[in-house]
């Protein structure tokens, strides 16, 4: 095929992208999105529209021909790659076998095996901690993280009234600046503005905690002290409503929509045991930071702790399907046992424990051991670290901060934290356009760039993950 046979292909190819651009535009209604900014096509407030055909282990590759490496995981839920070959393969023979069956009053094999197998990798706490706290003992499933977030609060709540403590049990508290899902439980739970405070006639009151945020420490000031003033402050309030709370909700280590922001593990570590002081739940949403993100299969184990509700979803499919587990205690799952149908939990969704989901989350978990997943991540955190510390001299980089595989650089003016650039500039829509230009996805949280790629990612890709950052950094805050 000659140059201009090639030349002539990339042109189809561009055009049929434009095409389905055109068609999508038509009818898609697209996520957590400003869709002017897709309508607006070119200009510097666009927000280009990626027609993708199909992806290829760290790959996305769009209908144009274009490769695009998927520095996201594609939103946080690709753990192995794209298009896996195990996952799909064992999708394809439960298939063949039963696609789906109510689950109320119905069983099938992959949703108990995977039951199994998660709870005998939960966390747990060393037999010293508490006396030896009883490992989490039932799964329920739902379909999706917010889903999982409103099955672990409501269980928290139904608990409390059925032992008598209604109405008083009524409260939860969370983390300032925490993110945990768009339905209206979840996102009560969330200190987010731009995602809560439009819908905040809609939603419960919650009380917020200070955050152990690491980047708001004082000068000086460590990331376990920060921590520890922190744990001072939930106890100050935890003290102050004693009586009120059904449930202390936190993301541990990484408050990943809250802009990758990390902590101690020193604060799990009090929150545990404040939580035991006043009688209340801990509920741990893992459902960004869950099976290997943060260096160790789950987060909490970090902090030696075990929560009494543990969330799942994202990754738990190795990003095939949708699915959320809620993991929980023997005491919590007995409180709903009675003769009484209102005393039992009848939250439900149509596709609650799909089979499908199920043999993909098996299969992941196969992966974890078959290609040492664990220890595989580790040598690529390491090397992740590496390649950011260079970064760390640009100018306008405020922090570069890491928690195994999410590595996170937050843009401020002159690199003053108390100098945030004006949003008028979208300096992180000028990196993500920046970055894709260099065949990289590297979407933004604001003007906070990260890197949580899939565990498949190889050293060349990181270089040019590197390589793109660098470089969309510098084009982006060039108007600073």
């Amino acid at each position: 095929m000659s140059t201009h046979d090639g030349a002539i292909l990339d042109d189809r190819a561009a055009a049929d992208a434009d095409r389905w651009r055109s068609r999508d535009l038509a009818v898609l209604w697209h996520p957590c999105t400003q869709m002017r900014e897709h309508h607006l096509g070119t200009g510097p407030d666009a927000l280009p529209l990626l027609p993708i055909a199909r992806g290829e282990g760290a790959w996305l590759v769009a209908q144009d021909g274009r490769r695009y490496l998927d520095a996201v995981s594609s939103w946080w839920v690709n753990l192995h790659g794209h298009a896996e070959p195990r996952i799909a393969a064992t999708i394809a023979r439960q298939a063949s076998t039963l696609e789906q069956v109510i689950l109320a009053g119905c069983s099938h094999p992959p949703a108990v095996e995977l039951a199994e197998r998660l709870l005998a990798i939960a966390p747990r706490e060393p037999a010293g901690n508490s006396g030896g706290r009883a490992p989490l003992a039932k799964v329920f499933y739902a379909d999706n993280g917010s889903a999982g977030i409103e099955v672990a609060l409501k269980m928290a709540f139904h608990w409390f009234r059925n032992r008598g403590d209604e109405p008083r049990r009524t409260k939860f508290v969370a983390l300032q600046n925490g993110y945990h899902g768009e339905t209206i439980g979840a996102l009560s739970v969330g200190d987010i503005p731009l995602y809560r405070r439009i819908y905040a006639p809609l939603l419960m009151d919650a009380i917020f905690a200070p955050s152990p945020d690491a980047y708001e420490a004082r000068d000086g000031q460590s990331a376990q002290a920060c921590a520890e003033d922190a744990a001072d402050a939930l106890a100050h309030l935890l003290d102050e409503h004693a009586g009120e709370i059904c449930a202390l909700v936190l993301e541990p280590l990484v408050q990943c929509a809250g802009g990758m922001r990390m902590h101690h593990p020193a604060y799990l570590r009090r929150a545990r045991e404040l939580c035991d002081v006043h009688g209340i739940f801990l509920i741990a949403d893992e459902i960004a930071v869950g099976f290997g993100r943060t260096g160790t299969m789950f987060a909490c184990e970090q902090a030696g702790v075990q929560p009494d509700l543990l969330c799942l979803s994202k990754g738990l499919t190795g990003g095939f399907l949708p699915l959320a587990a809620v993991l929980a205690t023997q005491a919590i799952y007995d409180g709903f046992l009675d003769a009484s149908r209102e005393r039992a939990f009848l939250h439900s969704h149509s596709y609650t424990g799909n089979p499908l989901a199920c043999a993909a989350a098996l299969a992941s978990l196969d992966i974890f051991g078959q290609d040492n997943v664990l220890e595989r991540n580790r040598a690529s955190a390491a090397r992740m670290a590496a390649l950011a510390a260079p970064i760390r001299g640009l100018p306008h980089l405020a922090d570069v901060r890491q928690a195994g595989m999410i590595v996170a650089f937050e843009l401020c003016r002159d690199g003053d934290r108390r100098a945030p650039f004006d949003p008028a500039l979208r300096i992180g829509l000028r990196a993500y356009r920046a970055a894709l230009a260099r065949g990289v996805l590297l979407r933004p949280l604001g003007d906070v760039l990260y890197w949580m790629p899939p565990y498949c990612i190889d050293d060349a890709q990181l270089a040019m993950l590197a390589d793109a950052t660098a470089a969309a950094i510098a084009e982006a805050t060039a108007c600073a």
